[in-house]
């Protein structure tokens, strides 16, 4: 029961977010009542706090993404330069990205696909 406990709540929370109500315990009681579904007790008000202290909406467009801690190692390893002579001596990540598929063309490999 616990598994539809916790669809039940995140159902609830993301109705709730969805019509810009303010997510509590009781309003996600209430939604659980309405669809005639029976929850522990600590779900509707754990769920309320979780909504509560997260933005639900980065919650949501991360769904499948790792960890946050990696991407915010990622962007303190590489510090931002601090002058104008360090910014103009920093290539960009786009400048890299041309880099990469310069090497990788049809013309330096010698062969083409349908050839």
């Amino acid at each position: 029961m616990s598994s539809t406990g916790e669809l039940a709540c995140t159902y609830a929370c993301l109705i709730l977010h969805d019509d810009g109500i303010p997510i509590t315990a009781e309003k996600i009681g209430t939604l659980i009542k309405a669809a005639n579904l029976k929850v522990e007790s600590y779900w509707p008000s754990l769920f309320a706090k979780l909504c509560q202290k997260m933005n639900v909406d980065e919650l949501v467009m991360n769904v499948g993404v790792g960890g946050t801690v990696a991407s915010t190692t990622a962007v303190a390893a590489a510090p931002a330069p601090t002058t104008d002579h360090d910014a103009a001596a920093a290539p960009s990540a786009n400048d890299k990205k041309k880099e990469e598929v310069k090497e990788e063309s049809d013309d330096e490999l010698m062969f083409s696909l349908f050839d």
